[in-house]
């Protein structure tokens, strides 16, 4: 892929028939790729890319095992943290094979770095292009990464999604523990239960795990949200008022991860250089509807179109 990019440049570079502005676009782009600094911040890409791409997909799958999705984060970061510490002999050599291969210059490393044009009134700092390369990049590049997950995933947020994992229906209730529903309720939603409803909730959790586990309308469930709606149907979530509640509040998450990533990525393909001048409520809107297709789907457009009109009279009949 490489080879032939280069190739493609360097047909148009040299093509006379190709306008002046592109020739000196592709002239800019074959020496940006046929550098040093290129063929180093490509392969460190792939490098953290690869790393994070397993934990990537996990985020955005809808049926997630959130203690799986979290282990996977510590699993990340420590491999993050290791390629940071110990992997920088391998990584340069890969990259100095890569550049040997497709004839690419290569820098002496122990040679002083030099910043803009080079001359001596702009180097604030005398460094070598190794110290460059590997601390001013490679390690904060990595460094970044790791911030990253640290802010995404914060230990009270971890500590929230796995206690809150004991509440799930999969696999036969496997997850299911008193104990970590009762500090769920106690340390994220103190105000949202009672003292006494704190001793009530551990009672009603004893009956519960010898009642519903075992009720086969539940047997074949493995979503909190799937076990909210068999609560209501089988007029549990009267009985077990109190895990009902809990169960509710546990679907209002604000640290959703799957949700966050889905995000993110519409954002990235609905927010196009056209829809730049939209306002924000109207992106806000059009997310949504892009996140939530399935649903969007379900959405009579005569049902939409009757709404529109009953607002107020408008010029252009829809109907």
């Amino acid at each position: 892929m490489y080879d032939a990019s280069c190739t493609v440049l360097e047909n148009i570079k040299n093509d006379r028939s190709a306008t002046n502005s592109l020739r000196e676009e592709a002239i800019g782009a074959y020496n940006a790729i046929r550098s040093f600094e290129f063929i180093f911040i490509l392969h460190l890409l792939q490098e953290i890319m690869g790393i994070t791409d397993i934990l990537c997909r996990e985020l955005q799958n809808k049926s997630q095992d959130i203690l799986n999705a979290m282990n996977l984060v510590t699993t990340t970061k420590d491999v993050l943290q290791k390629l940071r510490l110990d992997g920088w002999a391998t990584f340069i050599d890969k990259v100095n094979l890569f550049c040997k291969k497709h004839d690419v210059d290569m820098l002496d490393m122990n040679a002083q770095y030099k910043v803009g044009t080079g001359r001596s009134c702009q180097q604030t700092d005398h460094i070598t292009f190794e110290h460059h390369y590997h601390i001013d990049i490679f390690n904060n590049a990595i460094d970044f990464q790791l911030a990253e997950l640290n802010s995404r995933f914060s230990e009270e947020a971890m500590e929230l999604l796995i206690l809150s994992s004991a509440l799930e229906p999969r696999e036969a209730f496997k997850a299911f523990n008193i104990d970590h529903i009762c500090k769920l309720a106690e340390k994220f939603y103190s105000m949202d239960f009672t003292e006494k409803e704190l001793h009530t909730l551990r009672c009603e959790l004893k009956i519960y795990e010898s009642d519903v586990p075992h009720h086969p309308v539940f047997q074949k469930m493995s979503t909190t949200s799937e076990l909210c709606r068999g609560f209501v149907e089988t007029k549990r979530s009267e009985r077990y008022y109190l895990i009902d509640r809990l169960i509710r509040l546990v679907l209002t998450l604000p640290v959703s991860t799957a949700t966050t990533e889905r995000a993110f990525s519409a954002m990235n393909l609905i927010k196009t250089r056209r829809r730049n001048k939209m306002e924000s409520e109207f992106l806000a809107d059009s997310m949504v509807v892009y996140i939530e297709k399935e649903l969007a789907e379900k959405i009579d457009s005569e049902e939409i179109t009757k709404d529109f009109n009953s607002i107020k009279d408008r010029r252009a009949q829809l109907e």
